[in-house]
């Protein structure tokens, strides 16, 4: 079981920006398997996120990559980013989109049909759901069950991204229930980045 097309992976930002990382970036990209890339940096300052978003919003350009900013609206209108993700806790998506207009915002709805219905009717541009597995990234408050990736499907048209601890050893469970897209950070971070990437290309063949 494999998901049927290429660019099936919206990479999240580590949560600090190393030297090597806009390399590893650029190296993860070319590997044409990666379609989004969320800006997600909790501890950094409204100036270092805008700088940072700047230029990765090049090296998205360059390998047509669609960037998406965490959490704010405003910084992704500033950055020129294609859009923004919000969780529960963030902007009202209806504040959001008098902002950002037609640009891309995505919705986080844990475990939650009720959320994902809200969403949609809301008039979310991709919903997310999760976590499946415990997470090194972030801490864990729900947990999804691979049904609802199913369900999502058949009450949808909205692109469904999976996220929570997925990596290139555990994804392929997932894929029977037919996920538009895995969301990835430590799965790929963690490690040794440009190795893992190939072995998510292997594992999807």
């Amino acid at each position: 079981m494999r998901i049927n097309k290429k660019r099936f992976i919206y990479l999240i930002s580590p949560n600090k920006i190393k030297k090597n990382f806009y390399n590893n970036l650029k190296v993860i990209f070319s590997s044409n398997l990666v379609s989004f890339f969320q800006l997600r940096l909790k501890q950094y300052s409204l100036i270092q996120k805008e700088k940072i978003g700047i230029k990765i919003k090049k090296i998205c350009k360059k390998f047509k990559v669609k960037l998406i900013i965490n959490d704010d609206p405003n910084l992704a209108k500033k950055v020129g980013a294609d859009g923004c993700h919000l969780g529960q806790n963030d902007m009202d998506i209806r504040v959001a989109r008098k902002i950002l207009r037609k640009k891309i915002i995505g919705i986080t709805c844990h475990n939650s049909k009720k959320l994902i219905k809200q969403a949609i009717k809301n008039g979310a541009n991709y919903i997310a759901i999760g976590a499946f597995f415990k997470s090194k990234t972030k801490k864990v408050k729900y947990i999804a069950k691979p049904g609802l990736i199913s369900w999502a499907k058949r009450f949808t048209n909205l692109p469904v991204i999976i996220i929570g601890g997925i990596n290139n050893k555990n994804f392929r469970k997932l894929l029977l229930h037919k996920p538009d897209f895995l969301a990835i950070s430590g799965g790929i971070w963690d490690k040794k980045p440009t190795k893992i990437i190939k072995e998510f290309y292997e594992n999807n063949r």
